[in-house]
């Protein structure tokens, strides 16, 4: 038995970076449980001891000493305790060391599978030890299978667990392909340290911005907000900390290079890069491009935003599904209530009073206002090269005709 757990100390020193002394405590730890039970619930209890160098194993179980034995498995009558001990009394504890055979059946009878889960605990505790401090950051791994709609990812040494809330609709993985997700959390179930992996995330897309753009990884532009509906579009605000940097071009990069870089990560994901404002009216119309917002106004109190868009923006200001206008919503954090322009006609009868009004207010009778609009002479400009004998025609008298001409060159001159 000792060669076969000093193999099994030497491998999991070696190819499980587990210390000798760990995997001793483990193994002994679980031999002393197996004995406990006992084949009734009631074992004896017992100290083992193992020879890291060798593989060794002892053990001794632990016996009261009475006068009367009721239970041979944890008491011994005190003529018999002398044998183990020198000058032991009623009440003491006393070790019996106990034998090989009896010994080997207690370890290959239990420890085995306890030794396993040990060692399960052993490696997820390993695994928490060395992902706790990228918890947040981007990893690499190659997907190893699927179970129950979740992806097991390999990551490192260390196996991951990217959920099906976790990934982005549309997206699918098969066996053999690697795949880039942030590591959202260490999940410390009952069943050990779990890595929690996320594409779908708004964080995910975050920290390819950290690495696609240098920029924002040293602070000279700064994401002021965002907001995602993954695998569809996400909506990025961003401002620049250096007046000679332009935020929004920094981001985008020379011909789109480096925006294009984080859509084929995010398998064409719309990505909109937006300049921020403080004002949420300018910030509004940023976002909403190319739709033009109209007769806006704020509700500071409730953080509502009501506006006016034409009928042809209406679909590009909603968005496929109502899309667009969650995303503007939540970038800026404002409801908003959007409403289409209503286009105002201008009816015949509002264009001949109009023009009526016009000639009147150059001092023009109202009846002779009525009779030039409708010959066509709607304004000062309208008389350009008309002659007295021309309204003459028409049917104005004489004295109207020069009237209204003097008027209307009165008017044409003060305009000058």
């Amino acid at each position: 038995m000792s060669t076969e757990i000093l193999a099994v100390l030497e491998y999991m020193e070696k190819e499980k970076g587990i210390s000798r002394e760990d995997m001793i405590e483990t193994i002994s730890s679980a031999i002393i449980s197996s004995a406990s039970r006992g084949p009734e619930g009631g074992g004896p209890e017992i100290r083992v001891e193992i020879n890291s160098k060798t593989g060794a194993l002892q053990a001794w179980t632990i016996l009261e000493v009475v006068d009367f034995v009721s239970d041979p498995a944890t008491q011994i009558i005190l003529d018999k305790a002398r044998l183990y001990a020198d000058d032991p009394k009623i009440g003491d504890s006393i070790e019996r060391e106990l034998e090989p055979a009896y010994l080997g059946r207690i370890a290959a009878k239990t420890a085995e599978q306890a030794i396993k889960q040990r060692l399960r605990q052993f490696e997820k505790e390993m695994i928490y030890d060395e992902f706790r401090d990228q918890v947040g950051n981007l990893v690499t791994g190659v997907v190893r299978r699927r179970e129950r709609g979740d992806l097991i990812v390999e990551v490192g040494k260390a196996e991951a667990i990217l959920p099906h809330r976790e990934r982005v609709p549309g997206e699918d993985y098969v066996p053999g392909e690697r795949i880039r997700c942030l590591l959202l959390n260490i999940d410390t179930a009952s069943r050990g340290p779990e890595l929690v992996l996320s594409r779908s995330n708004i964080r995910f897309v975050h920290r390819l911005f950290e690495v696609e753009i240098t920029e924002i990884a040293d602070n000279t532009v700064v994401i002021a907000a965002m907001a995602r509906e993954p695998g569809y579009r996400t909506k990025v605000c961003v401002r620049s900390n250096d007046v000679k940097v332009d935020p929004v071009g920094a981001c985008v990069g020379a011909r789109g290079a480096r925006v294009k870089s984080i859509v084929r990560e995010l398998g064409g994901e719309k990505v909109d890069i937006i300049r921020h404002h403080e004002d949420p009216n300018e910030l509004l119309h940023e976002a909403l491009k190319p739709a033009v917002p109209k007769n806006v106004r704020l509700d500071k109190d409730a953080r509502r935003i009501y506006f006016e868009v034409a009928e042809d923006d209406m679909s590009i200001a909603i968005g496929r599904r109502g899309q667009n206008a969650r995303l503007t919503s939540r970038l800026l954090g404002w409801r908003l209530d959007i409403e289409k322009e209503e286009k105002k006609e201008v009816g015949f009868d509002q264009r001949m009073a109009k023009a009526e009004a016009g000639l009147t207010g150059l001092g023009i009778d109202e009846g002779i206002a009525t009779r030039l609009v409708g010959i066509g002479l709607i304004s000062a400009e309208a008389f350009e090269g008309v002659t007295a004998s021309d309204l003459e025609d028409a049917g104005f008298s004489e004295e109207e005709a020069n009237g209204v001409l003097d008027k209307v060159t009165a008017f044409n001159t003060s305009k000058d």
